[in-house]
């Protein structure tokens, strides 16, 4: 037995580590499956909508609305906390979002053209229907603003709601309605961008261009440390800030210059890898602790290096921000934002008003027949085709599901309604219902579907009555 340790090498545990491992094991296996950061997400919302509705109210409203600012010198920059949480702390879920979104582009679902095409086709009828179903309720007015609250999806709830059905839906319905959220999450951005610009800065946005241009000429260079693509994309927010574009909006150009290219291809690699294990062997003294051994301390930083240049930078990025932003950044917006003052007494005037009639019609109605209907007709001329073992059953029921909108329509509505508070409460209250209509609709009718046998009719075709 000890013959075969010494052969397997020894792996050494601080004192009290195997004691935490023991507790720690269990929490890690919890935060790496796919339904905890939704279940996370869901607990934030219902502890603002709580805590917003209880007797410490007021706590709450003094919670988003505390003042806080960086100073240095004469130079001051002051928000309140659901400001910093909106501006500053959702770039970063937007940063992941234009990196997911460069993934898919590159080398994931949407680089295929055919495979493309139908969450491609699907995402744009999810977001030209709720907004014209939206205007059809609120058709002018300062309500007319919030066309674009019921156009995205989120994707967080939307995929936790799939995870939950396990092998109930084919695996292939997750990988369309990824790359669908991310095509709505780019079309979210340009709504941001285009609609919800107040006033236009000239000098600051002419600044942006100049720190986006030093972005990209660092890409080119072959600049692959993170660190100045942090520093410059922070300048980027700064100045998008003061320009009237929405300063979030910084997080997806930084993410769109991060270089997405290995700078050893895997062939060189393997080769590096080789020379250096056998490097290593040669100087490892058994007994030595590799404290008082150089040149086997070289060896392991060349490792180190090694991995670090097979990898793209995109990826490590995307790797290393996933959690944090799953788990503390999309939770704190939540808590901060969906916090909604709701009288459930008058729980039916609350609906009849016209902004939450048209958030509701819009999510509910108007992303199931835009994603539904728009696949339906891609399917019936012929473009693109569905999923592997995906039905059109699987399809009409995730476009249901997509009326989850909770975290960008908030975002938006946030936008839209700035400076109107009523209209901005009633926009949330309609995200929240609408969001528990479609998740609780939608998990019922894929369940249903997981049971149905398929059907050759099921899926429109080509030249099909």
């Amino acid at each position: 037995m000890k013959e075969k340790q010494k052969k397997r090498g020894k792996v050494f545990h601080a004192p009290w580590e195997k004691a935490f491992d023991r507790i720690l094991e269990p929490f890690e296996e919890f935060i790496h499956r796919q339904t905890t950061s939704s279940l996370l997400l869901m607990a934030s919302a219902l502890l603002a909508l709580v805590w917003a509705n209880s007797s410490y109210s007021e706590s709450y409203q003094h919670l988003i609305h505390t003042p806080m600012g960086v100073t240095i010198g004469t130079w001051g920059l002051e928000k309140s906390l659901q400001h910093w949480v909106n501006d500053a702390l959702m770039t970063l879920f937007f940063f992941l979002v234009g990196l997911e979104l460069k993934r898919e582009v590159l080398v994931g679902e949407l680089s295929d053209f055919r495979q493309a095409l139908l969450p491609v086709v699907a995402a744009v009828g999810g977001m030209v229907f709720p907004a014209l179903f939206y205007a059809m309720v609120v058709p002018d007015g300062d309500m007319a603003r919030g066309w674009g609250i019921p156009m995205a999806t989120d994707i967080a709830f939307a995929i936790g709601a799939l995870a939950l059905l396990g092998s109930r839906v084919p695996k292939a319905l997750i990988t369309f309605l990824v790359a669908l959220a991310i095509i709505d999450d780019l079309g979210a951005v340009i709504v941001i961008a285009v609609a919800y610009t107040e006033e236009i800065v000239l000098q600051a946005l002419l600044a942006s261009a100049v720190v986006l241009s030093l972005l990209i000429a660092m890409n080119r260079a072959g600049v692959r440390h993170p660190l100045p693509y942090f520093l410059l994309g922070t300048v980027l927010w700064f100045a998008l800030l003061k320009s009237g574009v929405h300063a979030t909006l910084a997080g997806v150009l930084t993410a769109f210059t991060i270089p997405a290219g290995s700078k050893y291809d895997p062939v060189l690699f393997r080769k590096r890898l080789k020379e250096l294990l056998n490097r290593f062997d040669a100087s490892y003294q058994p007994g030595d602790n590799i404290l008082v051994n150089e040149r086997l301390q070289r060896v392991v930083q060349n490792l180190e290096t090694g991995i670090y240049r097979v990898e793209p930078p995109l990826q490590r990025l995307e790797h290393a921000l996933h959690m944090p932003v799953a788990f503390v950044v999309i939770p704190i917006f939540a808590l901060i934002n969906a916090g909604v003052p709701m009288d459930f007494s008058s729980l039916g005037k609350m609906v009849e008003h016209p902004v939450t009639l048209a958030v509701i019609v819009g999510l509910v109605g108007g992303k199931f027949l835009g994603i539904a209907g728009s696949c339906w007709l891609a399917l019936k001329l012929g473009i693109g085709q569905l999923p592997h073992q995906t039905r059109f059953t699987h399809i009409a029921g995730l476009g249901l599901l997509s009326g989850i909108g909770f975290t960008m329509s908030i975002f938006i509505a946030e936008l839209a309604f700035l400076h109107q508070p009523n209209l901005l409460l009633s926009a949330k209250s309609g995200i929240l219902i609408a969001s528990l209509i479609a998740g609780l609709g939608g998990y019922l009718w894929l369940y249903l579907a997981g049971n149905t046998p398929h059907l050759p009719e099921d899926t429109p075709s080509e030249g099909s009555d």
